[in-house]
């Protein structure tokens, strides 16, 4: 069974940092591209950046580049999220989720597994 778990979500100001963290399981990772969704309240969920099989190959939505920078570990099965000047409107709850594609997309509807979710919130 495939789990993937974000983690290190939490309160931040606006201006600070924050590293989220999906650790995979139940799947062969390094078959999988890689991507982080956000979903704010009242509104559908978004892509936010997405990383290639091989990790060479980010891509950000244009409300987080420059800022989001998205990385993987084969080794450990995990994926990460680090924010960088983060504002009031990145609060949201982040999803990690996997994609059988060789490079992430921004559709939500390529990724097959999905986590539960984790939740940012950035005071101002």
């Amino acid at each position: 069974q495939v789990h993937l778990v974000e983690s290190g979500g939490g309160l931040v100001q606006a201006g600070g940092s924050l590293r989220l963290s999906c650790a995979a399981s139940g799947l062969s990772f390094n078959n999988y591209a890689m991507g982080w969704f956000r979903q704010a309240s009242g509104k559908e969920r978004e892509f936010v950046a997405a990383i290639s099989r091989s990790g060479r190959s980010p891509d950000y939505a244009e409300s987080v580049k420059g800022r989001f920078t998205i990385s993987r570990d084969n080794a450990k099965n995990t994926v990460n999220l680090q924010m960088n000047s983060v504002k009031p409107e990145d609060t949201a709850v982040y999803y990690c989720a996997a994609s059988p594609t060789i490079f992430g997309t921004g559709s939500s509807s390529s990724y097959n597994y999905w986590g539960q979710g984790t939740q940012v919130t950035v005071s101002s």
